[in-house]
């Protein structure tokens, strides 16, 4: 009984670190950056620092990538240093007894422009691009227009656009597949939601959506978490708890946020190029609210991009495809 509560106790406070990159002008770091008077954690890894930086917002709200990610980002940290970071109340950025209900969105895009700063200097550089995911693209797309001279570029995966709209295609979708499979009382359970989420005031139940593949196709993203909680250097046992907290206490804030003000109502045009990248099956933000947004978007340059054999996270189901279009983009705006 003790060794096993021994075992715990270490398990909470074990140190955390990152694996170590070689290479002469490599990095490979973790840990807490102070961001307009709040404690983030961010880790930044590559190659080789001259290298092109890329800063990855994360989606959720509150679901960190730092985890699992290492596992999907080898090729990339060959070619760009690559900054995660939990956003405010979020993973190792949640703080005990710290109060959140106040946070918004433009909190989270003044962080997100403030950490944008740090990564400059401390790198020697003067942009940054944006790769925002999921709900991180609605934070995303507001930082680039709010700054566009911090950014080379602008790329948003499972972007968000009309969250009603986007919801009603994954209900449609749900349904859909669920009479195929002959899940009749899936079907009717979701039919019966249509009107709540035509007013905005419901989601498509999120475990629906994953049962029928509308969340992923190539990947386990949960079993990603499982495994990266359990056994990856970056996360301790209270920094799960810290994950955990983290989203009870910002997700709801955040997502009613969302709901109640769409992003084409609120960033009609980014002065930097621009691109949406969707997983073709991607029903967590759908491919054909994105398109909608996309074609009135106003930007210098813009591509919409879909990846055929994923749904909502191309960046790690077709990890190396995305990797290769992605230096082929960076490619063709720097040169």
């Amino acid at each position: 009984m003790v060794v096993v509560l021994l075992i715990a106790i270490l398990s909470l406070i074990f140190p955390t670190w990152t694996p170590g990159i070689k290479g002469e002008n490599s990095i490979s770091t973790l840990g807490q950056v102070e961001i307009n008077g709040a404690d983030h954690e961010v880790m930044i890894r590559g190659r080789d620092r001259g290298n092109p930086i890329l800063i990855f917002v994360h989606g959720g709200p509150g679901c960190s990538e730092i985890p699992y990610v290492r596992k999907y980002q080898e090729e990339l940290e060959e070619h760009f240093t690559i900054v995660h970071y939990d956003q405010r109340g979020s993973g190792k950025s949640y703080h005990f007894f710290e109060d959140y209900s106040g946070l918004t969105t433009d909190v989270l895009v003044d962080d997100l422009l403030a950490l944008t700063d740090y990564v400059t200097a401390e790198l020697g550089q003067e942009k940054v691009s944006l790769v925002a995911h999921s709900f991180g693209t609605y934070i995303g797309t507001k930082a680039a227009a709010k700054a566009p001279d911090k950014f080379n570029a602008y790329i948003g995966i499972g972007q968000v656009a009309d969250n009603t709209q986007s919801e009603l295609d994954s209900l449609d979708y749900t349904i859909a597949q669920a009479k195929q499979a002959g899940h009749s009382e899936d079907a009717a359970s979701l039919e019966r939601l249509r009107g709540s989420i035509e007013r905005g005031e419901e989601h498509t139940p999120r475990n629906m959506v994953r049962k029928y593949g509308g969340a992923a196709r190539q990947i386990d993203e949960n079993t990603d978490y499982i495994l990266g909680f359990l056994f990856g250097p970056e996360y301790n046992a209270l920094d799960v708890i810290r994950y955990f907290m983290g989203i009870q206490a910002t997700q709801e804030i955040l997502l009613n946020e969302e709901s109640g003000q769409h992003l084409p109502d609120i960033v009609e045009g980014l002065e930097i190029p621009t691109y949406f990248v969707m997983g073709k099956y991607d029903y967590m933000t759908s491919v054909n609210a994105a398109r909608n947004y996309f074609a009135v978007l106003e930007a210098p340059i813009k591509d919409f991009v879909v990846f055929e054999h994923s749904a909502h996270y191309p960046q790690f189901e077709e990890k190396e495809q995305f990797a290769a279009w992605l230096m082929e983009m960076y490619g063709s705006i720097s040169g």
